[in-house]
């Protein structure tokens, strides 16, 4: 029976409705996660995160400036202080080094993200552990991606991800956030329900940041194609990597033994950032469509330099000016990729 038949579009039981359950237990068995609560976007799970973690004012939040600005978004909308920190050259996450360095007394959590599918260092998580830190995983573009064989997303006290039209796994809008910890959850099936659990006696801070049923049913039908769709991201990603081998001035992105990508997007690095530029204009012309993920970082944009002024992030800034992203999704063709290669070739 479909969704409309049923006539359920939606529910506000604590738990939600048949649909969403059905998806986070999905999803949990995929993951390997205890809890997994859905929202309604990737955005409204880093948001319900940091309230069930008790993330507020006064307090302040590290994450990368090298990522969509929901992540500092939902920071900002919790209260709480954002606080960039540098990323690698070699994988656009978080740099260990430059995280352990920015770390106060007022520091209470860490976002790293990950970032294009890409997993952050194990070792940024442990630091924060170390320090008692809540460590709240950005796993929006990640969903797939492991390290040492687990799930993004499943490293840290929480994880957080996305089902927005362009991602690995889609509802056309909707969200999750994962944990192991059964009070966590608790609060975030409340967090999601306007704070509410089974009667109308609001006990915390939420929001109406509930999936709604037909989302669900998408994300359902979605979670059966996972593995397929995943395998041609690798596949094209694969391929795409052995046309620009030889290429010079162009550094692509490695997998390590140890993390293993979903392809949610394939980017690589130039050497100038004049040969991006052409590299874009070469690629438009073969009818080929890229991305910049993000020029300019959340650091430079004109909100951010108000709320964190002073902030300088040299890698950061460097990647902005030099990183590409060109398709791999599982509609991409051979002939495209091989359209891709040839391009920059000419260069």
């Amino acid at each position: 029976m479909s969704v409309l038949e049923e006539s359920t579009l939606t529910s506000a039981a604590s738990d939600g409705g048949k649909r969403v359950r059905d998806f986070e237990g999905a999803l949990r068995g995929y993951l390997g996660s205890k809890h997994v609560v859905a929202v309604n976007s990737g955005t409204a799970a880093l948001h319900a995160a940091l309230l069930a973690a008790g993330i507020g004012k006064g307090d302040e939040v590290l994450l990368p400036s090298f990522t969509f600005v929901a992540t500092a978004n939902a920071v900002v909308a919790a209260g709480a202080t954002p606080v960039f920190i540098d990323i690698k050259k070699s994988d656009f996450t978080i740099d260990p080094a430059d995280m352990k360095a920015r770390i106060t007394s007022r520091t209470r959590a860490v976002i790293p993200v990950h970032l294009y599918g890409h997993p952050c260092d194990i070792e940024a998580i442990e630091i924060a552990e170390k320090r008692s830190l809540a460590v709240i995983e950005d796993a929006c573009q990640s969903l797939g991606s492991t390290y040492c064989k687990r799930q993004t997303g499943t490293l840290g006290l929480m994880g957080c991800f996305s089902l927005y039209a362009s991602k690995v796994l889609t509802a056309g809008e909707g969200g999750a956030v994962t944990t192991d910890d059964d009070r966590l959850a608790e609060k975030l099936r409340m967090i999601r329900n306007h704070g509410r659990a089974h009667d109308y006696d609001t006990r915390v801070l939420g929001l109406n940041l509930r999936l709604p049923e037909m989302s669900a049913a998408v994300a359902g039908v979605q979670m059966g194609k996972l593995g397929s769709m995943l395998e041609a991201r690798r596949r094209n990603a694969e391929l795409l990597s052995q046309l620009l081998s030889e290429i010079k001035g162009i550094s692509l992105p490695k997998e390590t033994e140890d993390k293993k990508f979903n392809w949610y997007l394939y980017t690589v690095a130039f050497a100038s950032a004049k040969a991006r530029g052409d590299a874009r204009v070469a690629l438009e012309k073969a009818g080929i469509g890229t991305a910049v993920y993000y020029d300019p970082p959340v650091h430079k944009m004109h909100l951010y330099r108000r709320l964190a002024p002073g902030t300088k992030l040299a890698t950061t800034d460097w990647c902005a000016k030099h990183v590409l992203s060109l398709p791999v999704h599982p509609g991409v063709a051979t002939s495209d990729l091989e359209r891709s290669a040839a391009a920059l070739a000419r260069l």
